[in-house]
C-alpha cells in the first residue's frame, strides 16, 4: 500500500473567515457491545459485522469522504481484532493507535488518545454511532466561537432512550436525564475539542467524560445545530443495529 503523507493543516475560508480546518479525528472503539451479545458474536462493538464488513469500516468511509487525513482509534478490549483488520492505513487514512491497558472510562480514553493527535484541534467520534455530520460545518463552527469544546445535537422525535439537552443561543444550559421526550435535542456523540481542554483541569485517571466534564460545566461549551436534520443512528442495541443494515441496503 502507498504512503500518503499527512497534511495537519488546511486553509479554509467559510462565512468570509479563513481558519485551519480540522482534519483528524479519535473513535472511541473500545466498546464491549454486552447488549448487542443477543445479535453479534463476542468482538468489539465497533467490528459488529455489517454485511461483510465490520460497521467501523463505514465510519471510515464517511470521514475519508470527508477529507479526515488522520485517526486515532482508542481501543481496548480486544484491540487486536481491530487493529488486524485495518492495519495502519485505511483508504489513505492514516491509523494510530491509543490501547487502554485497564478501563478508563469515556473520559480518560479521549485524554489518552489526545496525546497521539498533532493538530490544535481534533474530532471525536463515538465507536458505534453514525452521525452524519458536515465536519466542515462543524469545524468552522468551532473555530469561529472560539470554543474549547463544540457538541453536535441532534433533533430527535417520539424517543426516551437518551438524555434530552437543553440550549440557550449556542449555550448548553442543562442535561435532562433519559425519559420519554415528544420532541427536543439529543447529545450526537461528536464534538470538536482543543487538544489542551483536560490540562486545564484536575482529573482522575479514569473517569467519564458525560459525567465528570459535561454535566458538570454547563454554559461552558457551545451547541451545533447545524446537524440537527443528519442521518444518525446507534448500534448499541440488536434493534438498531438491524435498523442500520436496512438502511444501508444490506
Amino acid at each position: 500500500m502507498s504512503y500518503v503523507p499527512y497534511v495537519p493543516y488546511e486553509c479554509y475560508v467559510f462565512a468570509n473567515q479563513f481558519f485551519m480546518r480540522i482534519t483528524e479525528a479519535i473513535i472511541l472503539a473500545g466498546g464491549m457491545g454486552t447488549r448487542l451479545r443477543e445479535a453479534v458474536a463476542d468482538v468489539p462493538k465497533p467490528m459488529a459485522p455489517i454485511g461483510n464488513r465490520p460497521f467501523l469500516a463505514y465510519l471510515l468511509d464517511d470521514l475519508k469522504i470527508q477529507k479526515i487525513q488522520r485517526v486515532v482509534l482508542s481501543v481496548g478490549y480486544q484491540y487486536e481484532v481491530i487493529q488486524n483488520y485495518f492495519g495502519n492505513h485505511y483508504k489513505g487514512i492514516q491509523i494510530s493507535y491509543s490501547i487502554e491497558n485497564q478501563p478508563l472510562g469515556t473520559g480518560g480514553g479521549i485524554r489518552l488518545a489526545l496525546n497521539e493527535c498533532m493538530q490544535e484541534n481534533v474530532f471525536i467520534l463515538n465507536g458505534d454511532t453514525f452521525f452524519k455530520v458536515n465536519l466542515s460545518k462543524l469545524s468552522a463552527f468551532h473555530h469561529r466561537t472560539q470554543a474549547d469544546l463544540s457538541i453536535a445535537l441532534k433533533k430527535m422525535s417520539h424517543f426516551d432512550r437518551y438524555g434530552i439537552v437543553q440550549t440557550q443561543g449556542n449555550q448548553i444550559i442543562q442535561f435532562e436525564e433519559k425519559k420519554y421526550c415528544l420532541e427536543g435535542y439529543i447529545n450526537g456523540g461528536i464534538y470538536a475539542l482543543n487538544k489542551n481542554f483536560f490540562s486545564k483541569q484536575n482529573l482522575p485517571e479514569k473517569f467519564s467524560f458525560e459525567k465528570e466534564i459535561l454535566e458538570r460545566a454547563l454554559g461552558d461549551y457551545c451547541a451545533f445545530k447545524g446537524a440537527a436534520d443528519a442521518y444518525f443512528m446507534d448500534i448499541g442495541i440488536p434493534a438498531d443495529y438491524f435498523q442500520f443494515q436496512k438502511d444501508f441496503q444490506l
